[in-house]
Order: C-alpha cells, then sequence, then structure tokens
C-alpha cells in the first residue's frame, strides 16, 4: 500500500506543478514558436516536462529509503537524468549549441553504463553473445541515439507522454511476469505516475510542451531501463526493445531515409510518419492513441511472450518490426516534405 501511496502523489504533485510551469512560462514568455519542424500552428508553452523530472526524483528518492531500489541504480539514474534534464532545460530557456548538448548526452549515457556494468552478454537464440568493450560502446551510442529520438518523436500532442505511460506499464507487467515476487516494476511505474501528471495538460490538446529537458530525460530513461533490465535477464532487454518499437522504428527509418537524400541529421523537418499522418488526417489527438494502441495490443502481448520464454527475443524483436517499418513507410517517413 505504501507504494500505492507514493504513485498516487506524484501524479497529483506532477499534475500541480505542471499547472505552476505553465503560469511560469507564460510570464517569461518561455513558448514554443511554430518552426519548419513544428506541427503546431500556433506559439505554445514549453518547459512542462521539468514537473515530470522533478516528482520523479522526489519520487525515486521515497522508493530508495523504502528500499525498493538499490544505492547503485539509484545514483545511476539521478545523477545521469539529472544532467540530461539540466541541459535541456537551459536549452529550453536560451538556445545551447548542439555539440554541448550532445556531450552532456554522452556524459550522462557513460555515467549509466558505468554504474550498470556496461552491456552485459545477450542470449541470442540460446547462444551467449558477449560483444565485449564493442558491446558497451554501441550501448553508449543506443542510449544517445534513444534520448535525441526521444526528442525528435514529442512532436504532436500527447504522443511522447502516451508512448511513456503505456510502454512504462509494459515494463512494470514484464518486470511482474519476469520476477512475480520482486519490485523491480516500481521504477516504471513511478516514471508513469509522473508522465501521467503532465498528460492531464498536454493531452488531447496541449496547454504546454514537455520541452527538452522532458523528452530527453524520458529517453535517457527508458534507455537506462532497458541496460538496467539485460543485466537480470537477458530477454528483458529485447522486451523494452520491442515495447519503444513505435519510436525507435519512425525515428530510425526517417533518419535512414534523410541521410540517404543528403539532408542534415540535425536539421528541422517534419518528414516523421507519424507528422505525416498528423497532416493527412488533420488532427493530432487520434495519431497519439493509435501510438499507445500500438504499443498495448501489438507490442506487449509479443515483448510478455519473450519475457516468459515462448519465443527467443530476437525473433520477437522481428515478428514486431516488420509491421512497423511497413506502417512507416507507408506513411513516408523521411520522405521529401515537398511530395
Amino acid at each position: 500500500m505504501k507504494y500505492w501511496l507514493v504513485f498516487i502523489f506524484t501524479v497529483v504533485a506532477s499534475s500541480l506543478l505542471t499547472g505552476q510551469l505553465r503560469r511560469y512560462a507564460l510570464s517569461r514568455s518561455l513558448l514554443d514558436v511554430p518552426n519548419d519542424r513544428s506541427s503546431h500552428t500556433v506559439p505554445t508553452p514549453r518547459g512542462g516536462g521539468v514537473a515530470i523530472v522533478l516528482t520523479f526524483l522526489v519520487g525515486l528518492s521515497v522508493l530508495y529509503f523504502l528500499g525498493v531500489l538499490s544505492s547503485t541504480v539509484f545514483v545511476c539514474i539521478s545523477v545521469a537524468s539529472s544532467l540530461v534534464a539540466f541541459v535541456g532545460f537551459m536549452d529550453d530557456h536560451g538556445h545551447i549549441p548542439a555539440r554541448w548538448r550532445l556531450l552532456a548526452h554522452f556524459v550522462g549515457a557513460a555515467w549509466t553504463l558505468a554504474w550498470l556494468g556496461g552491456l552485459p552478454p545477450l542470449s541470442v537464440f540460446n547462444v551467449i553473445v558477449d560483444l565485449g568493450w564493442l558491446g558497451h560502446l554501441l550501448a553508449l551510442v543506443y542510449l544517445v541515439w534513444l534520448l535525441n529520438l526521444y526528442n525528435f518523436m514529442d512532436g504532436i500532442d500527447g504522443i511522447a507522454g502516451i508512448e511513456a505511460v503505456t510502454v512504462c506499464l509494459g515494463g512494470a507487467l514484464i518486470y511482474l511476469l519476469a520476477f512475480p515476487g520482486g519490485t523491480e516494476w516500481a521504477t516504471p511505474l513511478l516514471l508513469l505516475s509522473a508522465v501521467l501528471g503532465f498528460l492531464f495538460w498536454n493531452f488531447p490538446h496541449a496547454k504546454i510542451f514537455m520541452g527538452d529537458g522532458g523528452s530527453g530525460f524520458l529517453g535517457l530513461l527508458m534507455g537506462t531501463f532497458s541496460i538496467h533490465s539485460a543485466n537480470m535477464d537477458s530477454d528483458l532487454f529485447f522486451c523494452w526493445l520491442i515495447l519503444l518499437g513505435v519510436f525507435i522504428v519512425d525515428a530510425t527509418v526517417t533518419l535512414v531515409r534523410r541521410v540517404f537524400r543528403n539532408k542534415k541529421i540535425y536539421q528541422a523537418h517534419r518528414s516523421h510518419a507519424y507528422q505525416y499522418a498528423s497532416r493527412k488526417y488533420r488532427v493530432h489527438w487520434h495519431i497519439s492513441l493509435v501510438v499507445g494502441a500500438i504499443n498495448m495490443f501489438w507490442l506487449l502481448p509479443l515483448a510478455s511472450m519473450v519475457a516468459i520464454g515462448r519465443i527467443d527475443g530476437v525473433v520477437g524483436g522481428v515478428v514486431s518490426y516488420v509491421p512497423l517499418i511497413w506502417l512507416a513507410m507507408q506513411n513516408k517517413a523521411g520522405a521529401n516534405e515537398l511530395q
């Protein structure tokens, strides 16, 4: 029962703090003005993700003192995520050059891997694959990419929040399947609670945006959960990759197609599949709900089958990703915006 009180407090505190941040942003003219990348058409307050960050970190401290978390996990998550959130928050207030933001992202990711011990050996078709230092390097790039793609995908009302809520709910259920008597489920459920409070202000029509501080924070945490789970059970790493499939596929397919068209990686654009879909159907919140439905009714069942050992993690990943890649291509992910 004491855990549920923490979650309920986090939802309420996050919602109240988001409202205060909205008033603060309006008083300081901290507005997200529409540009070439934007899907919105009117200036909107930004920086609401700070409510997610602060309430999650407070809740994390409570869970630590209740004995739910080890000191290693607590220090790993709190320090790295705080660094990424702070840099994003400062960028929301005034532009920080991309090279310095990227440096902070790599530092945060490296800190995470150092505390978690890097990428452990993974079981692929019942064969243990240990990539050694190459695996650690790939994990570093993976964390930084996931952090940034979450920012790229935060472009329409509610999509980043709904992704976080459904993925964290799926992650908590996966932990319960894998460790019925454990408390690993508490951390993703805490993040779900913090995001849910913010989502009241961001969906179905956004009164405030998350900002880079919130989106980067969420991306790094999702990656941290996946690396940490890999150290407990190799199959759980693939479960998190499956649960994050919508964001990973859309962002990666878009990036690859833009690179082949000689576009700059950090150039503002509106060529993600979800952006094309929102313009095609002239509505944002429907697309965000579709993302949530895919997560719950397609990706979660497959991740669950991997968690209980019914299918191999790689097989589950391929089966889950192939339709997502087709869907991204059907919605012109990475295509020329003039088409």
